[in-house]
């Protein structure tokens, strides 16, 4: 007898194996039709704990508008130097507190002095000009009275004095503006309030308009907020928000002082302004957050979770009696205000088409078949739910 090349045994071997493969794949996809076409029981009860439903009644809503900004000083300045020259006195810094009307810094006087003193003097010779030629006047005057002069020189006279009297109160300007200039080398607090920044240093020399200090009053802060404008429709002078400023665990209340009467250019913005209670503590420049109250109603409301969206129309889960059963209904439902209640972090909403004391699946149940029945597992019995006529 032959014995079989050891060749054709690996080839039968290989062959066996795929025979062997696709007859379990079969097997597998048969398995799965057969399991796809038997139909799954369907649930005909389920139990809910009394927690998991809530009663519908009419309660308070407050709408409310979330919103954000920047605690800002309703007193702010910019002071800068209104003349160039070297800094001489300049002793107050960061987080000094000032009065209105203390010198804050000094500008080297000298050269303003000098200026003022050369207008002052030119101020002068131009009144002793304007007198010589007002007497000149004067006597030209009686001797034209007498007959002595002609009225031709009275009327060079009178030109002479007049000429003399405008360069006198030209002088007299001058003399003004240049110790206008010698005031301004002198830095007065515009108001009480504290030195937010000191942006030069004494000996250093600054010209017009250079920044050398800030100036904010802590005693009055705001804060501006930016609302799109449809927000902004539903916002009055009055409103009261509460603000949480810098992730700080106290809320701090504030009042809607003024309104922006425009949009800002480029962001469309509209600009709020919330005057705060009590500043104590609080510091210009803050990041705030939190929400404005916009208005208060009472109405048949649910939490917002416990409304289904799956459909076209809104709609509840609720519980209604059919016989001696308790099972799910499916009622239609317009929504109305959005809004809190005190003491509840979650949003509810009003709700109408449905009545009062009927029995509302909360959202955290999840979405239920219409039609199957409800066992409580709790001793305590729902109350008596309403009538199908409310779907």
């Amino acid at each position: 007898m032959r014995l079989l090349k050891p060749r054709w045994i690996v080839i039968a071997l290989v062959v066996l194996a795929l025979v062997v493969g696709v007859w379990r794949a079969l097997s597998a996809r048969q398995q799965q039709k057969e399991a796809a076409a038997t139909p799954t029981p369907a649930i005909n009860q389920i139990e809910l704990a009394a927690q998991d439903v809530w009663t519908l009644q009419t309660q308070e809503i407050t709408q409310t508008l979330a919103l954000s900004g920047t605690v800002k000083a309703l007193n702010y300045a910019i002071i800068k130097a209104q003349v160039a020259g070297q800094l001489k006195e300049f002793s107050v810094r960061e987080g000094d507190v000032v009065k209105a009307g203390q010198v804050l810094a000094r500008i080297d006087p000298t050269e303003y002095q000098r200026r003022w003193q050369q207008a002052k003097d030119q101020a002068d010779a131009a009144k002793s000009q304007m007198e010589i030629a007002k007497r000149q006047w004067d006597t030209n005057q009686a001797l034209v009275d007498q007959g002595f002069i002609a009225k031709t020189a009275l009327d060079n006279s009178l030109a002479s004095y007049q000429g003399a009297v405008a360069t006198h109160q030209a002088a007299i300007a001058g003399a003004a503006v240049a110790r206008k200039t010698l005031d301004d080398a002198v830095l007065y607090a515009p108001f009480s309030g504290v030195v937010a920044l000191r942006a030069a240093q004494a000996g250093e020399r600054v010209s017009v308009d250079t920044k050398v200090l800030e100036l904010v009053d802590l005693s009055q802060l705001e804060v501006e907020v930016p609302l799109s404008p449809s927000d902004s429709v539903d916002v009055r002078v009055g409103q009261v928000a509460q603000l949480q400023v810098e992730d700080r665990p106290e809320l701090v209340s504030a009042k809607v002082q003024r309104i922006s009467p425009s949009a800002q250019a480029g962001s469309r913005s509209v600009l709020v302004y919330l005057a705060i209670q009590q500043p104590a503590g609080l510091r210009h420049g803050l990041f705030a957050k939190g929400s404005l109250n916009l208005q208060q109603r009472r109405l048949l409301s649910v939490p917002l979770s416990a409304v289904r969206t799956d459909r076209a129309r809104p709609y509840l889960q609720v519980l209604e009696t059919v016989g001696s059963q308790v099972r799910v209904a499916h009622p239609v439902v317009s929504l109305g205000l959005r809004g809190t209640q005190a003491g509840d972090s979650q949003t509810w909403v009003g709700v109408e088409g449905i009545a009062s004391g009927t029995q509302v699946l909360k959202g955290h149940v999840g979405a239920l078949r219409e039609g199957v029945a409800v066992k409580f597992t709790s001793p305590a019995a729902p109350a008596t739910a309403a009538s199908s006529s409310t779907r």
